[in-house]
């Protein structure tokens, strides 16, 4: 499912934005990006969003900013003191007069350790951090749950359709061995009146019900219809459920082509053809769900 969550939060001179991503997928992928300093938090990152998203390509960015203070910025004066040397014999070599100011040598690389974070700051950091993950999967939470509501109102109108075609089925089934016995007696008592041969009432019997048999919906129907029922029952449980949905259409979709395969009647097939329509969307739609 899609959704977009972000969440801010700024606490003791640390500034912590969170961003969340989610983009339609059958399985879990997550990726994670944060600031220089905080890598070794993605493994909590990572159990953080599995606790609340099962399926979806998740992206994760984490941006974080502290406020320095002069205690952060340290000079060190053993490289400062080689540069004072080296500039000194340089000038001596070169001739060159004057000297080198002490703010010009100060923006030198290496002189000035700014202390940039680390494993120690990161771990400290991890309570604020993790409040504002939690805040913007929240906030993702939110905008999930409105696409699933319409999704939802989608997948009942498509098994309200399923299930009125349905009923047409079961309405029409016992009507094809009738239809079948009718035919077949009129087709044989014209050719057998064409050699003035009479039909014995049992061999026609024997016909129609092996017929009956091999045409017989009754349990692919029942199962069917438990089987949406199951569907909107599952639909309406609070907890995770779409593999379970995934699974309820497969075997739906099984179901009507078993039907649609033994029953010898062209209402019948137009009734099936719109049945598989229905559960392809709901096919398609739980493919993405929670």
């Amino acid at each position: 499912m899609t959704g977009f969550g972000e969440a801010h939060c700024q606490q003791d001179g640390l500034a912590v934005a969170v961003e969340v991503r989610s983009i339609n997928s059958r399985f879990f992928k997550l990726s994670v990006r944060t600031s220089e300093g905080y890598t070794l938090l993605e493994p909590q990152i990572d159990a953080v969003v599995r606790k609340t998203i099962r399926r979806g390509t998740i992206q994760v960015n984490v941006n974080v900013d502290r406020a320095r203070s002069a205690e952060d910025f340290k000079i060190n004066a053993d490289v400062l003191d080689r540069y004072r040397r080296q500039i000194r014999l340089l000038q001596q070599q070169w001739e060159l007069p004057g000297d080198v100011s002490l703010e010009a040598m100060l923006s030198l690389p290496g002189v000035v350790d700014e202390g940039s974070g680390g494993a120690a700051d990161a771990a400290a950091d991890w309570p604020v951090i993790d409040r504002t993950l939690q805040a913007a999967l929240a906030d993702l939470a939110r905008m999930r749950a409105e696409e699933g509501r319409t999704m939802a109102a989608d997948l009942k109108a498509n098994c309200r359709t399923a299930v009125a075609c349905l009923d047409q089925v079961q309405r029409r089934a016992p009507l094809v061995v009738d239809a079948y016995r009718d035919r077949l007696t009129e087709r044989l008592n014209t050719v057998l009146a064409e050699y003035k041969i009479t039909l014995d009432p049992a061999d026609l019997i024997k016909e129609v019900a092996l017929f009956a048999d091999r045409s017989d919906i009754s349990e692919e129907v029942v199962r069917l219809r438990s089987h949406l029922e199951q569907f909107n029952a599952t639909m309406g449980s609070a907890e995770s459920s779409g593999r379970k949905l995934e699974f309820l259409a497969q075997e739906m979709l099984r179901e009507t082509n078993t039907i649609g395969s033994k029953a010898n009647n062209v209402e019948i097939a137009r009734q099936v053809i719109e049945i598989k329509a229905a559960l392809e969307r709901i096919r398609e739609m739980i493919q993405n769900i929670e």
